[in-house]
């Protein structure tokens, strides 16, 4: 799904000269009227949103003050680090100041402007924050936010503009040549004035390596409407170390659109870039490997002035989370039924991602429905079998609400699983009798479709019985009585039908299977 590939940004720099600072300072007014009237900032300020239920905010920053910046912040200036990679690494071409003509606070947002001097030199400004220790609990979860408007200048006035949003792994501040062993993630990055966000994760080694350096692991999302430079917009990245394999979310205006796994990467490798904090930077380049990717620049056409404007940056922690905790968990001892078996769809994206790839045993092919709301999988397994767990292996665009259905003649459906997703991996107790087994998509969690690496549908374990209709007494079932603790899968009588517990819990009189399906699924 990527567009194009991009390159990163290299960390720090000394302080300017007195003199280049007073020469700044003189051409402030000046440069000031012209960015506004080139490309002035028309971002409004709103008071960051409380944290959500659940949440802790470790860090907050909504720049309601004026001028300069205050102590949360350092200034990285020049066009490097002393003794670290020049032009940032990155070939960018932008001298960054601490001049107040382009870091500046105003009207509650924190504008970072980029100027071009008579003689074509550009100045800009780069930030990081000076903690350096955000890093996810463990069991827990991590979230990097940030409202902004990006530079509102697009097309020929736009090339060579790239403002990112951005976390470095902490060790880079004692080595300045050990990228990108250290980890980064691009929270945002933009180019060219394009009405688009990528989001990137950088690890291992450079060139190539795991995370396919320079590029990194890499995806893009439309911006919407109002565009990213006409609008302000929440960008996110959410490290989650609450499920097992950890996980790297990327999201914009809530919305998600790329994960990177655990299991995507070596062990070795995933530990150098996360067993340790991070530091937040943002900044606005102008050139470098990224737009040269998509267009070069800057050009005589490359308007001074653009601006990125944020309205705040905060740091959220979160204890827990992960899987759905009313899911009960599978039993592992049954069959593989769907490997290989006939499967249809309501749709494809392509030829080369049709359903045979999501029940052929290879987590290396997929299926993913063309780019809509709704889409379904299913698999015949060729006669009605008892089942257990269907295990489903979601790929970047996963269905954030979703069911499972079952039918023994491919007309008439039951749905024992009707749940909300994150992607990643789920693994479901699902018990019944069916032919047909379907995954209902009823809404994409990214603006992609609907894409499975993986669907796994297992039988009945070994002498455990036949759950579904024509065993109305399988082997240790008893009859349901109140004040007894249940346990996941096991199955009761009452009244007749048989009944398979879906959460543990100590029954109650109104909580009979009939009343409560959240606990009991009907054979």
């Amino acid at each position: 799904m990527r567009l194009f590939p991009h390159a990163r940004k290299a960390p720090p720099s000394p302080p300017i000269s007195r003199l280049r600072a007073r020469i700044l300072a003189a051409l402030t007014g000046v440069l000031a009227l012209l960015a506004a009237s080139m490309a002035g900032a028309t971002g409004t300020h709103a008071v960051a949103p409380p944290p959500p239920a659940g949440w802790t905010e470790v860090f907050l920053d909504d720049f309601t003050g004026s001028g300069g910046l205050g102590g949360n912040w350092i200034y990285r200036t020049g066009h490097q680090i002393p003794g670290g990679p020049a032009n940032w690494g990155t070939g960018e071409v932008e001298d960054n100041t601490t001049s107040t003509a382009n870091v500046f606070q105003s009207g509650g947002n924190l504008n970072i402007r980029a100027l071009r001097d008579g003689a074509g030199n550009w100045t800009s400004g780069r930030i990081e924050t000076a903690r350096d220790d955000f890093q996810a609990p463990a069991g827990g979860v991590l979230a990097f936010e940030g409202r902004m408007q990006l530079p509102n200048v697009t097309a020929g006035a736009a090339v060579g503009y790239w403002p990112a949003f951005w976390v470095l792994g902490q060790p880079y501040r004692g080595n300045l040549w050990n990228w990108p062993s250290v980890g980064e993630m691009d929270i945002m990055e933009n180019v060219q004035g394009l009405n688009t966000e990528w989001g990137t994760m950088h690890c291992g080694t450079s060139p190539g390596g795991e995370c396919n350096e320079k590029d990194g692991r890499s995806a893009n999302t439309p911006g919407g409407s109002p565009s990213l430079q006409t609008g302000m917009h929440t960008y996110r990245v959410e490290w989650d170390k609450s499920r097992s394999p950890n996980e790297i979310r990327w999201y914009l205006d809530g919305r998600q659109f790329h994960a990177v796994n655990q299991s995507q990467i070596s062990s070795g490798t995933w530990a150098a870039a996360f067993n340790h904090g991070f530091y937040m930077i943002l900044n606005l380049a102008i050139g470098g490997e990224f737009p040269a990717k998509t267009g070069g620049g800057p050009t005589g056409s490359t308007a001074s002035g653009g601006t990125l404007v944020v309205d705040y940056v905060r740091v959220l922690s979160r204890t827990g989370g992960g899987s759905d905790p009313g899911d009960p968990a599978p039993p592992t001892c049954g069959p593989l039924l769907s490997k290989n078996k006939p499967a249809t769809t309501s749709s494809i994206e392509n030829a080369s991602l049709g359903p045979q790839y999501a029940v052929d045993g290879n987590t290396g092919t997929r299926w993913s429905s063309a780019h809509v709301d709704t889409g379904w999988l299913q698999v015949d397994l060729g006669s009605a079998q008892p089942l257990t767990r269907v295990r489903l292996n979601w790929e970047t665009a996963y269905s954030s609400h979703y069911q499972i259905q079952l039918s023994t003649n491919g007309s008439s459906w039951s749905t024992p699983v009707d749940r909300f997703g994150d992607g990643g991996i789920d693994d479901l107790a699902v018990n019944g009798t069916a032919r047909y087994v379907r995954m209902n998509g009823l809404a994409r969690g990214t603006v992609y479709g609907h894409s499975l690496w993986e669907m796994e549908v297992f039988g009945a374990c070994p002498g455990g019985g036949d759950p579904g209709p024509g065993d109305p007494d399988p082997p240790g079932t008893t009859t349901w009585s109140p004040g007894v603790a249940y346990t996941v899968g096991q199955m009761v009588l009452y009244n007749g039908v048989t009944y398979t517990c879906r959460q543990a819990h100590t029954s109650i009189v109104t909580w009979e299977p009939p009343n409560t399906p959240a606990l009991w699924l009907a054979s």
